[in-house]
């Protein structure tokens, strides 16, 4: 099998990619498309760990998802002092050739290692936890109380609710509600 690499540059974050087996998409419902991500994306942690070990790297995130005609199967990847471009390269190569070796995706996908930026989205009740006492902006799918983005400093979140200190005080958006959180960009 022949793998084209295509470096990515991004603002935010380094980016090392690669176009992995072209060609092939087949059809499916989306009910079973959720489910064959969220699989594809846990299979890859799983085989990304050791890599991750190994490199001296901590997993963020991992999520196959369809951008256009193209899917992505990412990996974010972080240390305190910061990942390189040659860390995403070494864990690319690395995981690349676990993922040819299991060949669970039937999809042509491209797969990105990258760091997950400074304004880093919070999915993961592990990504709250790291960020409680941070400044944070949260944006809801429909607006609330006169607006959908609210910025101010994660105080705590469980299962159903996301707390922030904003400026007009303690309030709880409900997660379900919430698009996206994200660590704010203080220059």
């Amino acid at each position: 099998m022949r793998v084209e690499f295509v470096p990515l540059f991004l603002i935010s974050r380094g980016v090392f990619a690669r176009r992995v087996r072209p060609g092939y998409r087949p059809a499916g419902r989306k009910g079973e498309r959720m489910s064959r991500r969220e699989d594809y994306a846990a299979r890859t942690e799983s085989l990304l760990l050791p890599i991750a070990q190994k490199n001296g790297v901590e997993i963020y995130d991992v999520e196959y998802v369809k951008e256009g005609n193209d899917y992505y199967l990412r990996a974010y990847i972080d240390k305190p002092q910061g990942v390189s471009i040659g860390d995403c390269e070494a864990v690319s190569r690395a995981l690349s050739d676990e993922l040819d070796r299991e060949d669970f995706i039937p999809d042509a996908y491209i797969l990105e290692v990258s760091s997950p930026g400074l304004g880093r989205a919070l999915k993961k009740d592990r990504h709250f936890a790291k960020s409680l006492g941070r400044q944070v902006e949260l944006k809801l799918y429909k607006p609330a109380d006169g607006g959908r983005e609210f910025e101010g400093v994660l105080q705590g979140f469980d299962g159903e609710t996301v707390t922030l200190l904003t400026q007009q005080g303690e309030r709880k958006f409900p997660r379900s509600e919430i698009a996206v959180v994200r660590l704010a960009l203080d220059f």
